[in-house]
């Protein structure tokens, strides 16, 4: 039992704005901005999926720097081992749906 507690349950961390801990604090704020990070770059897909419309796979690919933001930002408060894993395969079908765009659709571009 403690192995699925370790791999599907457990809190690993936990945001207290009480915890004058630097290192809490870092990582607290750290998060906000890499999920604001990501939601940008959600807010960029879509938008380039609106104006060019190459490919409605780039609609699940904004979608999935959305979740990735929001993990991040749900981070920035608790991390659990469920969030981890979601954030895991989240990650694993951003970088495969990225492949899928950026080779179908934009072979020139680098960034998004």
């Amino acid at each position: 039992m403690d192995a699925l507690d370790i791999l599907f349950v457990r809190t690993w961390w936990e945001y207290s704005a009480d915890t004058p801990d630097s290192f809490t604090q870092f990582y607290h704020w750290f998060n906000l901005a890499e999920g604001t990070a990501w939601l940008i770059f959600a807010v960029l897909v879509f938008w380039r999926f609106c104006t060019q419309r190459k490919s409605s796979v780039e609609v699940f690919y904004a979608l999935l720097f959305l979740t990735f933001g929001l993990s991040d930002i749900r981070e920035a408060w608790i991390q659990t081992s469920w969030l981890i894993w979601l954030k895991l395969f989240n990650l694993l079908a951003l970088f495969s749906v990225r492949r899928r765009v950026m080779r179908q659709c934009y072979p020139d571009a680098k960034l998004f």
